[in-house]
């Protein structure tokens, strides 16, 4: 039980996600969840005229899938993205993309924006959270170690704040939880809306 909130609901609590940094938070938060993550291909074609609309977006169409076959339960969506120069870095395809996006941000301030989305009771709620992160100056080679660690390989811009990759950054302005995947605070904030 999460102390931070009222009595729970009779319905059952559902993370759309099979992220292990998203399941470690909620767990840690105190929740007891069953674990149903939505499709991957649900992550295609994430486009939306505004970069920083994108997790959001994302986040809701999870949500609504999850959604659609547990319709009595609560279930919590998010996803996250990290957009530099007004670009959407999502997971990267290969090693050589995680490569580019790594030089693409080395030395350099970029956002993370995790969206979070809730569906119980027939209605949805959402909302996005930004963090900023600036990244150590970063040469060639150890680009080309951490990437080796395969660390990055699932995780949007290509790097994990919370393991190896935490000695890339030089310094987070917001909510570490956001980079993590997910935002404690605007978690919290959204299944107290009734």
């Amino acid at each position: 039980m999460n102390p931070f909130l009222p009595e729970p609901k009779q319905d059952r609590l559902v993370l759309a996600s099979r992220s292990p940094r998203r399941i470690e938070i909620m767990r840690g938060l105190g929740f007891e969840f069953d674990i149903d993550p939505a499709p991957e291909h649900l992550e295609e074609d994430a486009e939306h005229d505004q970069a920083f609309e994108v997790a959001e977006m994302l986040a809701l169409r999870k949500c609504a899938f999850v959604a659609g076959r547990r319709p009595r339960d609560r279930v919590v969506a998010a996803d996250t993205v990290v957009i530099v120069d007004g670009d959407v870095l999502q997971k990267p395809r290969d090693d050589s993309q995680a490569r580019e996006f790594l030089a693409r941000l080395s030395g350099r301030t970029h956002t993370v924006v995790t969206g979070v989305a809730i569906a119980d009771s027939g209605r949805t709620r959402s909302s996005a959270e930004r963090t900023q992160v600036t990244f150590r100056a970063l040469d060639a080679d150890g680009i080309a170690r951490y990437v080796a660690t395969g660390e990055g390989r699932d995780k949007a811009g290509s790097y994990a704040a919370q393991g190896v990759g935490a000695g890339l950054i030089r310094r987070i302005d917001g909510c570490f939880f956001n980079v993590v995947g997910l935002p404690v605070a605007l978690l919290l904030d959204l299944l107290q809306m009734d």
